[in-house]
């Protein structure tokens, strides 16, 4: 049985394992592919990742959700306020055609190459959407890939999940900004549990 933490000092030892023992996640990102910063820029390393997105959880500025199976920190689930992730994929093409600012987003889904398909991405969402209804709810956006009627991906990660994954938690389909891209949301109620108890009644 999976259990979740939220990533803090305390935490950052076994968010860093993880992401060391996955070659720093996509070549050195570190998870900062939707904070202001960003990835990709000339001359930015994987070190400098590592330190800013320590920057972040010391400041408290990275909000995420860290998945254990036992003592072992097998993934997570990155969320945050859109100031605190700007840098969505297919940005520009989200902004001209954005109708509403969310509350809330979540950024990348992430699990151990060794362990997907076991359930983990799905622990943590629901941990995260728990917390985004501790911290007062509101509309929650997920950028996911569309997988229906696409081609197998060999060998390739789906790092901000695959539709289906929040299909389960209530998201629905807005509108599409890549080819197999597309924005999701949900409205998230207030209170610890709220989401879980809204589904129940929405599935009962």
């Amino acid at each position: 049985m999976f259990t979740t933490r939220l990533l803090t000092e305390a935490t950052w030892p076994q968010f860093a394992q993880l992401v060391e023992a996955n070659n720093g996640v996509w070549g050195g990102c570190w998870c900062m592919g939707f904070h202001p910063e960003g990835v990709g820029r000339p001359g930015q390393t994987a070190e400098n990742n590592r330190a800013a997105k320590l920057r972040h959880v010391v400041a408290g500025s990275a909000h995420q959700i860290l998945v254990y199976d036992g003592d072992q920190c097998v993934g997570w689930c990155q969320f945050g306020r859109p100031h605190e992730l700007p840098n969505v994929k297919n940005r520009r093409r989200y902004e001209d055609e954005s109708d509403i600012r969310p509350d809330w987003r979540i950024g990348c889904v992430f699990t151990t190459s060794r362990r997907r398909g076991s359930g983990i991405a799905s622990a943590a969402v629901r941990a995260a959407l728990d917390e985004i209804g501790k911290a007062g709810g509101g509309v929650v956006e997920a950028y996911p890939e569309q997988t229906e009627g696409r081609p197998p991906q060999r060998g390739a990660y789906l790092h901000t999940g695959p539709e289906e994954l929040f299909a389960r938690y209530g998201f629905t389909r807005v509108r599409q900004i890549a080819k197999w891209r597309w924005v999701m949301r949900a409205e998230i109620p207030a209170g610890a549990g709220a989401h879980e108890e809204a589904l129940r009644e929405r599935w009962s």
